[in-house]
């Protein structure tokens, strides 16, 4: 019952294409897409510049 079969998956991806379309729905993944490689980016750069990596 806690895993999603691909029936699941397949209503839930019939669902999402009536509610957004077919046009927007690339649109709104690239989007993320482009703010997860953001984040990644700037959590990156934290680790930088933290202190922890200034041992000398």
């Amino acid at each position: 019952m806690g895993a999603m079969s691909p029936s699941h998956w397949a209503i839930i991806a019939v669902v999402l294409i009536v509610l957004f379309g077919a046009h927007r729905l690339p649109d709104a993944a690239r989007g993320l897409g482009r703010s997860v490689r953001i984040l990644k980016t700037e959590v990156g750069e934290l680790h930088d510049d933290s202190p922890d990596n200034d041992k000398g």
